[in-house]
């Protein structure tokens, strides 16, 4: 039998699966995208069949593509977009509602009721969870399915409905119903799970009105997930790896050691750093959140989360309609130049770390007669570089001073983009070989539960590094950049 890994990489427009040998290297690659749903202004959805429909397919192809026999796949792995909610009647099946995304703002109005209500309860959400009162997260997602769709707080009370995010929702329809679990990682950006105690929180459960028997059970990063049903692909394949998308990055990275960090550039941005088991408490309002948790020993880090970087690109080409392709923004910032007056804060959706300010709204600033779509392109790619200097520098002021960085995603393809990160964060920059971390990152955990690594040191040695950038402007040029930046995002700020 070959040693291949099926990974299955369910993202926030589209769902990938991606082949792996035992050595990391990529054999075959599947991916369906699928529809964004936008209901209301800051609401975001998804079809739950969708999701389901696209991740088949992508694995469909990939295994085609692969020209390999199912039996060949010794096991499987699964990395998700976080955060976004689903909930399911436990015997039919079928969704009670669309998932809502992380992206999704509508539980803004909710959380400042909540913080309105009870004294402190950002404290305890830090203290239990590590992250912050905010709509981003799973809990209050939850909270409004069951208030404001019609029956769902009964059936959940009777122990009808399941809650999950993607990574459980793919798990129980992978296994045929027989898996209903998440992985650490995903648990932690609920917002109801305890990351020191490693459970589900009964304080915030109670608080927030979530009966705890909708809660899956939560498992190892690597670990027995069940096997997928024979029916789907021919065979049953064992499930041995899970992890949200970031730190499955992290993992995919092989950012093991406590300071070592990661970016990645999809749909939105996050900047991770492995702190070893020290759970680092941010007063800069970035989150502390689960690394990964393997033979019940828990590895934390911080993280920021941007949540407009790809996402950002894809607006301008179909929103705006300014370019045909993501990649034509290469060619366009190389005509532009670092000395672009014109500024986007990209806050869609409000902002993210570390001004957490969900009411903000996007804007294009330093217009002029001049400007022209290379300007406005560029200033879009800018603004996710910026973006990382904000979580940088907030990393630095508390005491976190990460000496380099590990960039990945769709956009590090765009090596102007990557070279202004460098120059704007004033650190360098690697890219790896396998570009798709996420991805690697479950294969990796999946191959650890099989037996396939020994440790993550072995893991360790499979990480090669592409491409390097260094910065090339100087400490004036760069905080002059940064500072126009600055005030382009005090202009766009909430009152609140």
């Amino acid at each position: 039998m070959s040693d291949y890994i099926l990974s299955f990489d369910q993202g926030t427009t589209s769902s990938r699966a991606i082949i792996f040998s035992a050595r990391g290297e990529i054999c075959a690659i599947g991916q369906h995208e699928f529809p964004q749903i936008f209901p209301h202004s800051g609401w975001v959805e998804h079809n739950p069949d969708d999701i389901w429909e696209s991740t088949l397919q992508a694995a469909r192809d990939a295994i085609e593509q692969a020209g390999i026999d199912v039996a060949d796949i010794r096991v499987a792995g699964i990395t998700n977009q976080r955060e976004t909610t689903l909930i399911w009647d436990r015997h039919t099946g079928e969704p009670v509602y669309n998932a809502i995304v992380w992206q999704d703002r509508r539980t803004a109005a909710y959380c400042q009721q909540l913080e309105d209500e009870h004294e402190n309860i950002e404290q305890l959400i830090t203290d239990h969870t590590g992250l912050l009162l905010d709509p981003y997260f799973s809990a209050t997602k939850i909270v409004w399915l069951l208030d404001n769709v019609d029956g769902v707080r009964a059936r959940a009370e009777r122990g009808e409905l399941m809650f999950g995010t993607v990574d459980t929702y793919l798990l129980w329809r992978l296994t045929g119903g027989e898996v209903y679990a998440t992985d650490a990682t995903n648990a932690s950006r609920t917002m109801l799970f305890n990351i020191h105690r490693q459970c589900w929180d009964d304080e915030l459960l109670a608080l927030l009105g979530i009966p705890p028997g909708m809660l899956p059970e939560v498992k190892n990063s690597a670990d027995d997930f069940g096997a997928i049903r024979a029916d789907l692909f021919g065979r049953r394949i064992p499930i041995g790896g899970v992890a949200g998308d970031q730190q499955a990055a992290l993992i995919g990275q092989a950012c093991f050691t406590p300071g070592m960090a990661k970016s990645t550039y999809g749909t939105g941005c996050f900047m991770v750093m492995n702190t070893g088991d020290e759970a680092v408490r941010s007063t800069h309002r970035l989150l502390t959140t689960v690394a990964y948790r393997l033979d019940n020993q828990v590895t934390y880090a911080v993280e920021g989360s941007i949540f407009m970087a790809g996402a950002t690109i894809q607006w301008i080409r179909d929103g705006l309609r300014l370019i045909r392709d993501a990649s034509e923004s290469e060619s366009l910032a190389h005509q532009t130049g670092y000395e672009n007056p014109v500024y986007m804060v990209p806050a869609f959706t409000g902002l993210g770390a570390p001004y957490w300010d969900p009411e903000a709204r996007g804007a294009i600033l330093g217009l002029s007669r001049d400007t022209g779509i290379k300007e406005i392109v560029t200033a879009g790619l800018q603004a996710v570089c910026y973006q990382t200097r904000d979580l940088l520098e907030a990393m630095r002021e508390d005491g976190i001073r990460p000496e380099n960085l590990r960039a990945d995603g769709g956009m590090v393809a765009n090596s102007w983009l990557v070279q202004f990160l460098a120059d704007v964060l004033g650190i360098p920059i690697a890219c790896p070989k396998v570009t798709e971390t996420t991805a690697l990152g479950a294969a990796f955990l999946a191959g650890l539960q099989a037996g396939m690594y020994q440790s993550l040191d072995e893991v360790a040695t499979l990480w090669q590094d592409d491409k390097a950038y260094t910065p090339q402007v100087d400490d004036e040029a760069r905080a002059q950049l940064y500072q126009g930046w600055r005030t382009a995002v005090e202009r766009v700020r909430s009152a609140g």
